[in-house]
This record gives structure tokens, sequence and C-alpha cells, in this order.
């Protein structure tokens, strides 16, 4: 408990009593640790920035000046109950980002994978749930109870909606409002956030087979323009395939959203 013997705190620096200070991290100049705070080994923390809340930081993830992470949900509903953010490993938090606490009515935990990039001024919202190695570019909002999957791109000053799923390895881009759930895989794109393909580049960045990635194209096209609601494709489709990618568009469809989906074009 407290504070590391191998931890390095600034003089000016702040850590409340309470705070846990792993081996190996860094508090930097006029920083704020909070009492209910755990940092885990070789965290970096930089000048100015405040960590505060029921937050725990996992290993070797930086936080840059300025960034605010495990204040209280901006959420009028919000009553003070104890609820917590929880950060994974190797993430960066750019300057002015800021991440909220969870909701007792959203499940009472706002989580961000590992190896996260939330660029400047980007904000992560209460309850939402980030997965692995997501990119969350300048200025990005997502709202509250927002879920996004694996190897997730949100290009700059794009918003997302709350309760909006972002499915596995989709990208959106910038200056982009999303307020349906995207198929994993997907590419959305214009102000009013439209489905208009798939994300190949990254497919082939994660070197995603061949006949994987023909299959998925096979998939969007039935999706767009098969007989019956799209939810009844999705079903059909799901019966037919034999690919894992596919698979899990299907699967992610039709399990339960409170938004409806962004369709193909």
């Amino acid at each position: 408990m407290g504070i590391h013997p191998e931890a390095r705190v600034h003089p000016s620096a702040v850590v409340e009593d309470g705070a846990v200070i792993g081996a190996g991290c860094e508090v930097g100049p006029f920083c704020v640790i909070g009492p209910r705070v755990t940092l885990a080994e070789r965290v970096v923390v930089k000048s100015h920035a405040v960590v505060t809340g029921w937050t725990e930081v996992g290993e070797e993830t930086v936080i840059f000046p300025f960034a605010t992470v495990g204040e209280v949900p901006q959420d009028l509903k919000y009553k003070g109950e104890e609820t917590r953010l929880v950060v994974g490993r190797r993430c960066r938090i750019r300057e002015g980002a800021t991440l909220n606490l969870g909701t007792e009515g959203g499940g009472g935990v706002t989580r961000v994978g590992d190896d996260v990039l939330i660029m400047t001024g980007a904000h992560v919202g209460h309850d939402a749930q980030i997965g692995d190695r997501v990119i969350l570019v300048n200025n990005v909002a997502i709202a509250g109870h927002c879920v996004l999957g694996d190897d997730v791109i949100v290009g700059g000053l794009s918003g997302v909606h709350q309760w909006v799923r972002i499915g596995q390895g989709a990208i959106i881009g910038a200056v982009t409002m999303v307020t349906n759930d995207v198929i994993p895989y997907g590419l959305v794109q214009a102000p009013r956030g439209e489905l208009d393909g798939l994300n190949l580049v990254g497919l082939k960045r994660r070197g995603v087979e061949r006949g994987e990635i023909t299959a998925l194209r096979a998939a969007y096209q039935m999706l767009a323009q098969g007989e019956g609601t799209f939810l009844d494709r999705a079903r059909r489709l799901a019966d037919e395939t034999d690919s894992l990618h596919v698979k899990e568009v299907t699967d992610f469809i039709l399990s339960a959203s409170d938004r409806s989906f962004l369709t193909p074009k």
C-alpha cells in the first residue's frame, strides 16, 4: 500500500493518503492523485495531470499533461454512488483527454482495454466499454454506455451517440456522427455516419487471410442487397457461413442492442 519505494514522485505533486503507487511509477510536477487511485507498475503520470475517483491504471500506461482520469460522470442522474474506472496496460492517454467513472444505472464501471491510444482532447463517457488496441483520434467524443470492440479506430472530431456499439475492427472516418450500431469490420464515413463498405486496409494489416476477406465481402453484399429485412439476411447468413469473421458479424447483428444498425449502402 502507499507509494512504492522505487516510485518517483515530484515534490510538487499531491498524492492523497490511500493512493497506491506501484514500483517504477513516475508522477510529475503538479499532478493530483486521489485517495482511491491505484497505479500499477511503471505507470507514468506527466505534469499537471489529474487521476482521481476509484480508478485503476494498468502497467506502463502513460497519462499526459492536463488529462483528467477518473472524474465523476457527466450525467445528472449520478448522485455520488461508488463506481469505477479501469484502464488497461500500455495505454496512452494524451493531453487534455477525459475519462469518467461509471454510473450505478450503467453497470458501475467504465473500462478501457490494453494498448489503447486516446489522443488529445478525446472523451470517454461513463460506463463505456473500450476494447484492446482502440485508437480515438483528437477530440473524439465517446458518449455514455458505448461499446467499442477491439481494434476500432475513430477518426478525429467524431462523436459516438450513447448506447451505440461499434464492432471489432471497424473504422469511423473523421468528422462523423455515429448514431447507430456499426457491424464488425465496417467502414463508416460522411457527416451523419453512413456504412460505406469494409475496413479492408485494417483487415489486411492484421494479416487476415484472403479467403476470410473474400467471405466478408460476399457477406457485405448479401446484407446490402439480399431478400428480406436486414435481420432476415443476417439470420440466413449465419446459417450458411463457415467463416469465423462472417460469424462474428452475424453474432453481433443478432445480439441484443438498444440502437438500430447502420445498413450497407
